[in-house]
């Protein structure tokens, strides 16, 4: 099917695009503010078609959230501790936006930036591209920034993320969509069910930034290898839920699945591959019925669950964490999937 666009907002009179990507059953909407998913339409068992991802229905209200509803973040998604880093000798102090570190690469980081758009009628994909130049954030170096969504026949949204800098630099460029898969509008995730295949995970302080230590799951509620409930696996865990990062099992750098979300209810079911060797599991416990989503719905505490494929949190500041350099000449290249069918 061919690609519709249409002006989906503007910015202080700058145009913001969108785009809807069809094939058979799926139906997804990107926009260029953020590079960002907006809606995602999937059929239940029975046919039914719901929207599962979380967000506005204005660019306003993103740019006034914190909450990164779909967004492309970057230069590095999520958080550096101290909002600083070292390379090469050198000190690079970032921008603060949680104190005192640095969240999604900072107050102006990715997702509030309007990218450009290339479509793709016969690969049914997007590319949006940005250019970060050299102090961007504090980060070192000039980067090109690009994500391309695409959406196959056999349901599965493919998102590639790539970037080349002309000076060493880090990169962790991530895809922060928050997933429902009774739709957006249906309540909290208590009903759903959720795997990892991930057998150690990053143990945070207080501040949520890595300690260092890498911990086992064993015979912890972080133990989602054989699949939990979530209504189960957030009462164990209590608190705010999860926001921490599991190292993942398999070879970073290939393609591997990695985590699978159920809805018994609906049927649908959506699986996650990557190539990276981490994934942070925010169960969205810091939402509120403050939040108010598209269509007018409240979104409540832990109404959508974000899958961040990266690299380890703070691993610029950990020397045995997954290096996030990039080097000039070097192509970084970060690859998710996203499978949606029924069981």
């Amino acid at each position: 099917m061919p690609i519709e666009s249409f002006l989906f907002d503007t910015v202080e009179g700058r145009p913001v695009e969108g785009f809807i990507l069809s094939a058979g059953g799926p139906e997804a909407t990107v926009i260029a503010h953020g590079a960002r998913l907006v809606r995602m339409l999937v059929p239940g068992r029975d046919g039914t078609k719901a929207d599962v991802v979380l967000g506005f229905d204005r660019v306003a209200d993103y740019l006034t959230s914190d909450a990164y509803f779909g967004a492309t973040c970057g230069r590095y998604g999520n958080r550096i501790g101290g909002a600083a880093f070292a390379l090469d000798g050198a000190r690079h102090e970032l921008a603060v936006n949680e104190p005192p570190n640095q969240l999604h690469g900072g107050p102006e980081g990715f997702d509030r930036r309007i990218w450009d758009a290339k479509v793709d009628e016969a690969e049914n994909a997007i590319t949006f591209t940005l250019v970060s130049r050299d102090g961007d954030q504090g980060y070192p170096g000039t980067l090109t920034a690009g994500t391309r969504y695409q959406l196959s026949d056999d349901g599965v949204l493919d998102i590639r993320m790539t970037a080349v800098c002309d000076r060493p630099t880090i990169v962790n460029i991530v895809h922060h969509s928050y997933w429902n898969l009774g739709g957006h509008a249906s309540g909290d995730l208590r009903d759903h069910r959720l795997a990892v295949q991930g057998g150690f995970t990053t143990p945070v302080g207080a501040d949520l930034i890595p300690t260092g230590e890498v911990r086992p799951v064993d015979g912890t509620p972080f133990d989602l290898r054989g699949g939990v409930g979530l209504g189960e696996a957030l009462e164990a865990v209590g608190g705010f839920g999860f926001d921490h990062n599991w190292c993942l099992d398999g070879p970073a750098g290939e393609l591997r699945p990695v985590a699978v979300l159920e809805h018994p209810a609906s049927g649908r079911k959506m699986e996650l591959a990557t190539d990276q060797p981490g994934l942070q599991v925010y169960s969205g416990g810091y939402l509120s019925e403050k939040i108010v989503g598209k269509s007018g719905q409240p979104y409540r505490r832990f109404a959508g669950l974000a899958l961040e494929s990266q690299r380890f949190p703070n691993s610029p500041n950990i020397g045995h964490f997954p290096s996030a350099r990039l080097d000039p000449g070097e192509t970084y290249r970060h690859r998710m999937q996203l499978r949606f069918g029924t069981g």
